[in-house]
């Protein structure tokens, strides 16, 4: 439920051992430069054998901890070198594996490097690597990223961000690279722990660790409430919100995405033509709604309308039977066939590269998504950031950047209680059904106000979440802390 992380057992990971001196008489490499090897190796490997197997062990070396890492970070504080200004900064994160912590640790790396204050360093953390997702990133990107994790760090001149869900923060609940490192555990300059949650509580165990972190960065208002009433200490609470990348989610530089060339048919018939199209982007998990979704389109809409609803989606413990699940769900549901038939639903259930994603968003007249609860809302945040008119559910993170005049806040019905899983007892919204229906006709039949909503979204997205204004806030905090660890 947390962001794109799932619970694992521990991996039971002891500290790595000392390294060793070497012997007389042999020329003594840095460790840098063997791993620069070791990739170029692996790369020179990647272009011969194009296996899927070597492809994902070139992928797991690239940013993924191992013991020259750990080594290299040992040695070269223990060698005293002429210090060189700036402070560094260790960022931990599932930047290999995609989803809602990948993209936010990319968009504040990206910001950051601009205008460096800082040394960054990063490192894979939090989730497994996905292939798919380091293979749909823009070349410079993954250039950047290699160039950023081979950046040398003293240990007591850095700042350690532990970006994931905080089951992985150290000692980790589930087989991750401990954060922050053992090796320099209660040595760096400062540790804090970027998360989020999309129900109303923290659980014990996690307060117990943001309690252990220096501070504790959440992305807003919402969240600096419900963290303070969970538990944690209301002075390590700081509000970071998150950024958006306008350059590359701007819709004047693309073309829009065709959708007759991808998404798979599940209800409904007819030719896409000049349908009005609701687009939806979601993980497959009761807690994103697509239940509610369904439900309200399915009521509002036929097949006599001139309408499309296009869901892009991945699994999330499940499989990919996308389309017979929402078969299935109206077969058992008291949704009654209209006399024309089923409005029409399309399933995208391939990989959309990174790249494309602003041309699936142009394509689009509408995006659409009634979760029950969001750390954040992505997707919301960049189809917004596209001028597309907005429906979203008015609770959790959203509400610190949806308003009455950028966007079409859905009310809430109720609050309900998590029956399942390891957040079993906390309460999230149960966004209503007929405003979702109202909501979704009314911007069909108001174009125009839907497209000034949309620029206005934009607008709002240049003058508070732009990357110069979210790196300034991120580069203030940095500085607060080795402020207060002088």
């Amino acid at each position: 439920m947390i962001m794109d992380s799932a619970e694992r057992p521990d991996s039971g990971n002891g500290p790595p051992p000392p390294p060793s001196p070497p012997s007389p008489g042999r020329k003594k490499f840095k460790p840098f430069y063997l791993l620069s090897i070791l990739i170029l190796l692996l790369a020179i490997s990647f272009s011969i054998i194009q296996t899927h197997h070597y492809k994902k062990l070139f992928l797991k070396l690239t940013l993924s901890p191992h013991l020259t890492f750990l080594q290299n970070f040992k040695k070269q504080n223990s060698r005293n070198p002429i210090y060189t200004p700036p402070y560094c900064v260790l960022w931990m994160a599932p930047f290999l594996s995609g989803g809602g912590y990948s993209s936010e640790s990319w968009s504040y790396i990206l910001a950051l490097h601009k205008n460096p204050i800082f040394k960054l360093k990063i490192k894979q953390h939090g989730d497994l690597e996905n292939l798919e997702f380091w293979e749909g990133l823009p070349l410079d990107m993954r250039n950047l990223a290699i160039e950023m994790y081979n950046t040398e760090c003293k240990l007591n001149e850095t700042v350690v961000i532990c970006h994931s869900e905080p089951g992985a923060w150290y000692p980790p609940l589930f087989e991750t690279s401990p954060c922050p490192p053992q090796i320099g555990y209660g040595k760096f300059k400062g540790v804090v722990g970027r998360t989020m949650f999309e129900t109303d509580r923290v659980s014990v165990e996690h307060v117990k660790r943001c309690n252990g972190m220096d501070f504790v960065w959440v992305p807003s208002e919402f969240h600096v409430k419900s963290f303070s009433e969970s538990g944690v200490d209301a002075s390590k609470i700081v509000k970071v919100i998150q950024l958006v990348d306008l350059d590359f989610f701007d819709p004047r530089r693309y073309e829009a995405l065709d959708f007759g060339s991808i998404g798979n048919l599940v209800m409904g018939g007819g030719e896409l033509g000049r349908k009005f199209v609701f687009l939806s982007i979601f993980k497959w998990e009761y807690r994103k709604g697509w239940d509610v979704l369904l439900r309200g389109y399915l009521k509002e809409f036929s097949g006599g309308d001139d309408v499309a609803l296009y869901l892009l989606t991945n699994p999330y413990h499940s499989d990919r039977d996308f389309g017979n699940k929402i078969v299935e769900y109206v077969e058992k549901s008291d949704l009654e066939e209209p006399k024309d038939g089923w409005a029409p639903v399309y399933v995208i259930d391939e990989h959309i590269a990174q790249v494309d994603m602003p041309r699936l968003y142009k394509a689009a007249n509408a995006f659409v998504l009634p979760s029950r609860g969001e750390g954040w809302g992505r997707p919301i945040v960049e189809a917004m950031t596209m001028t597309l008119p907005v429906i979203a559910t008015n609770w959790s993170g959203p509400t610190e950047f949806m308003t009455e005049e950028n966007s079409y806040p859905l009310p809430v019905d109720r609050m309900s209680e998590v029956t399942e899983g390891p957040f079993k007892g906390h309460l999230w919204a149960e966004p209503s059904v007929d405003k979702l229906q109202m909501l979704m006709r009314h911007v069909m039949r108001n174009c125009e106000e839907a497209k000034a909503k949309g620029k206005q979204a934009r607008d709002d997205m240049m003058s508070r979440f732009s990357p110069e204004v979210v790196a300034g806030i991120v580069s203030d905090q940095i500085k607060r802390i080795i402020d207060h660890k002088q």
